[in-house]
């Protein structure tokens, strides 16, 4: 059982006190996917819990103080999460299984959206006198919260997924419903632990439910009282949240499933582009929306290039992410490696080559969740590979001629959420960025989101965006007001 100062409670946290026990008495196991043991028990909490905790949301909002006050707590959350990022980092890596540094620059990650939202909160949220007059009236906008949000987050960032929700949220003064994923619990619980024992919150302001996702996400979504709702997660689910939401018209920021291309062009510095492509790729085992799921590579460099990414994945090592020399970690459970292993099956079945990694009969989630990195080559379009998100540490490489062909291929998809492109001639690059369907575009560079700008998806992968201005405004009405005295 796992052990730590920021996890003196086991539980969840409903109008600021701490809830250890379900009222169904049920509890739901977290496991360290490295070794298969268990990390802890978690009270599985259930409708009326979630009622409980709308409930003391809802009496929060009239206690919600000035910005002021609220751009201090952002200022602690943040200083607070930067203090302790070793400690959560090793909670993190237990839980979900990526590497302890790696689990330490997400939290480095998360304390970044704290900070961001804390220093430009004031301004973005000052009323706003325009300047055109009209019926004799002086007109002044207005940034009033939405209300009570629902936050539901994924296993994947633990902390990075709902840092990227609360900051905006808290800057706008909303009470907050929480969810986490059932695979991930203890790095959340952690953080409310901090926030519980250095921020001065009213009761209400903060709320952790964790147990059933049909009766925890069902009371939300049916709630008047809960106007708002950020998620990220599957399309599947998303698509769902949109016929619910449709009663009572709640606001919804959805961030869905991806499909990233990757485009290597022939005039790309190879070198660079096959290191962002590793670092990209086997973040998080290759457990993340953004990470690149279709990898085109130009015919001219296309044999060069694999070459380049194959010795390098061949380095990589994979094991228990509390070993400093690990690269890769272990998947979070059996069926994200069984969904890895059949599309390598399906690819091999198919034409494709095994350049790097064990063939799929050599491996077997009964036995661990340890993936080995793997590159296939003479990839097509019709492979599972490229018409599902793997969400695995499968690298699959498409040999394309034409700049046309690549920019067909890559949009090629229902999926809108992050692309990337390579290549030294920049006005070549931007005209074919400007033809991609992707939320992100990272241009010479893998990287993802910052808190500084916003992201999201086109299309199925999802509606609003997080971080930037539009990150903030998720969470916020604006009110008209037309003064005529």
């Amino acid at each position: 059982m796992i052990e730590s100062y920021l996890l003196k409670n086991i539980a969840g946290y409903i109008d600021g006190q701490w809830i250890a026990q379900a009222d169904s008495g049920k509890t739901t196991e977290v496991f360290n996917p490295a070794n298969g043991k268990t990390l802890a028990e978690t009270p599985y909490m259930g409708t009326d819990e979630t009622r409980r905790a709308i409930a003391a949301a809802k009496a929060a909002r009239d206690t919600v103080p000035d910005v002021a006050t609220r751009r201090g707590w952002l200022e602690d959350c943040y200083e607070a999460l930067t203090a302790e990022k070793e400690e959560i980092g090793r909670i993190l890596c237990l839980e979900h299984g990526k590497p302890w540094a790696e689990a330490q620059g997400e939290v480095d990650y998360a304390a970044s959206f704290f900070s961001y939202f804390a220093g430009m909160m004031e301004d973005t949220l000052a009323p706003e006198t325009l300047l055109e007059q009209a019926k004799d009236c002086r007109w002044t906008v207005h940034k009033r919260p939405i209300g009570v949000a629902g936050l539901i987050t994924p296993w994947n960032f633990p902390i990075g997924m709902i840092a990227k929700k609360v900051a905006p949220a808290l800057a706008a003064g909303c009470p907050l419903v929480i969810k986490p994923a059932a695979e991930t619990p203890l790095t959340m619980i952690a953080m409310f632990q901090l926030l519980h024992e250095r921020l001065d919150l009213p009761k209400g302001m903060i709320n952790l439910v964790m147990g059933s996702s049909k009766e925890i996400g069902g009371e939300i979504m049916s709630s008047f009282d809960v106007p708002m709702i950020s998620f990220t997660g599957s399309t599947e689910v998303g698509q769902l949240l949109v016929e619910q939401s449709s009663q009572h018209v709640k606001k919804l920021g959805l961030e869905l499933g991806g499909n990233a291309p990757f485009i290597v062009l022939d005039d790309a510095d190879l070198e660079s582009a096959a290191d962002n492509l590793i670092a990209n790729k086997f973040r998080g085992a290759g457990q993340t929306c953004v990470c690149a799921n279709r990898i085109f590579v130009q015919d001219g460099v296309y044999d060069e290039f694999v070459n380049k990414v194959v010795e390098r994945v061949k380095k990589l090592k994979v094991g228990d992410g509390m070993d400093e020399n690990t690269d890769v970690g272990p998947l979070i459970n059996a069926a994200g490696f069984d969904k890895v292993h059949d599309h390598v099956k399906d690819a091999l079945s198919k034409g494709a080559s095994l350049v790097a990694g064990k063939h799929p009969d050599e491996l077997d989630s009964g036995k661990n969740l340890f993936y080995t990195p793997t590159v296939v080559s003479d990839v097509t379009h019709d492979m599972k590979c490229c018409q599902e998100e793997t969400f695995g540490p499968l690298l699959p490489l498409i040999r394309f001629e034409t700049d046309a062909q690549a920019l067909e291929m890559a949009n090629d998809t229902q999926f809108g959420l992050a692309s990337y492109v390579f290549g030294r001639d920049k006005e070549r690059a931007h005209k074919l960025i400007g033809k991609l369907h992707f939320g992100h575009c990272g241009y010479n560079t893998g990287t993802g989101p910052a808190a500084h700008a916003p992201f999201g998806g086109f299309l199925h992968s999802g509606i609003g965006r997080e971080g930037g201005v539009e990150g903030l405004m998720e969470f916020v009405e604006s009110q008209t007001v037309p003064d005529g005295s």
